[in-house]
């Protein structure tokens, strides 16, 4: 049996393909998970929603039947369904005596760390409240051609899990978890229980891609994983069409695969490693091994730059870190094409504001 017990915020995340049924979003499965998630809240844990839908719920509010592929479709589709989407949530919590929150979000909010910390303090201040915030990506401007868009609410949710400092990430998805190989095409794929590390191997098991309606397949359910488990939290992958398969999670029953967490990191470092870096910082051999060491990154070790950051930007560190840069990359290179002991001694990431991948 495992013990969640001593668990005081949970994130949960359900998936476009639990959602969905023939002609939409299923809003028997939202009362469900609205009863569900009031039933933890009731016995004293905080709930953050993560949820998918608003494209399916477009779709069935126009009557659109076809996989909705091009981008202004789905923008124009999530426009619509959003605002039904979060209709039918606020109608299932009332139910039960609770107010939600909504929160759209792209991912240049979680990339700039001022928003980034308001996002934090805007979602303490709900839960604070009893207030369940719905969380969703902002499908009808979160386009990948402008850099705005997370690809998959699995790392949303990832994200969110990390942020907020939850302890437990449950991912309810059409699969019943982890399987050593893809139980869609061997029948006698065995279902990993626990996963105490995401190695090669276990990546190497991860198969199937996204539904026509949704976006995220196993791979990039473990690439998620890996941000939850290094903010310390536990993560549970489990069919979300299983029956009150939320609170069976909670009573210990060993529903789906279980992921242990890996050493926490802080809050700030946690961003530092989920940002996507403004630019890269070429290094040597002898820079690499002393940042890998946990010490800062020196003039000196530096043999390139590339992209275009200013001082306080995220950036990769070579191959083996990503950082806050102290210098824009106009500086670094004067002081590359400059030289002397003065600049070769400036450290251009220190060691705080360094995280080793």
């Amino acid at each position: 049996m495992r013990n969640f017990d001593k668990i005081k915020r949970v994130v949960v995340k359900v998936g476009t393909n639990v959602l969905s049924q023939a002609d939409g979003i299923n809003e028997n499965m939202i009362a469900k998970l609205a009863t569900e998630i009031a039933a933890m809240h009731k016995s004293g844990k905080q709930v953050i929603l993560v949820t998918s839908g608003a494209i399916g719920m477009g779709r069935k509010a126009l009557g659109i039947t076809k996989p909705a592929k091009e981008v202004k479709l789905r923008q124009a589709l999530a426009s619509v369904g959003q605002s039904i989407l979060m209709h039918h949530y606020q109608k299932a919590f009332h139910e039960h005596g609770l107010n939600v929150g909504q929160i759209l979000l792209t991912s240049s909010i979680m990339n700039t760390r001022k928003y980034y910390v308001n996002l934090k303090n805007s979602v303490e201040m709900l839960l604070s409240m009893g207030v369940v915030p719905i969380v969703n990506e902002n499908d009808s401007i979160s386009i990948e051609e402008i850099d705005l868009a997370f690809g998959d609410n699995d790392k949303l949710s990832a994200l969110m899990a990390s942020k907020s400092d939850a302890e437990l990430l449950i991912v309810l998805t059409d699969v019943d978890g982890l399987y050593d190989s893809n139980p869609r095409k061997n029948a006698s794929a065995t279902l990993l229980r626990t996963v105490h590390e995401i190695t090669d191997e276990i990546e190497l098991m991860a198969a199937g891609a996204g539904s026509d309606v949704g976006t995220g397949g196993m791979k990039t359910k473990l690439a998620a994983i890996k941000i939850a488990a290094r903010g310390g939290c536990k993560v549970i992958l489990a069919n979300g069409n299983e029956k009150e398969v939320i609170s069976r999670i909670m009573a210990g029953e060993e529903i789906g695969t279980l992921f242990m967490p890996y050493r926490k990191l802080s809050n700030r470092k946690r961003w530092i490693l989920n940002c996507k870096p403004s630019g890269q910082i070429q290094i040597d051999s002898g820079a690499a091994r002393a940042v890998a060491s946990g010490k800062s990154l020196l003039a000196v070790g530096i043999t390139g730059v590339q992209g275009n950051f200013k001082a306080g930007d995220v950036v990769s560190v070579g191959e083996v870190a990503k950082g806050i840069v102290d210098f824009a990359i106009g500086e670094i290179n004067t002081m590359l094409s400059s030289g002397g002991d003065n600049h070769h001694k400036k450290a251009i990431v220190h060691a705080d504001n360094i995280v080793v991948l």
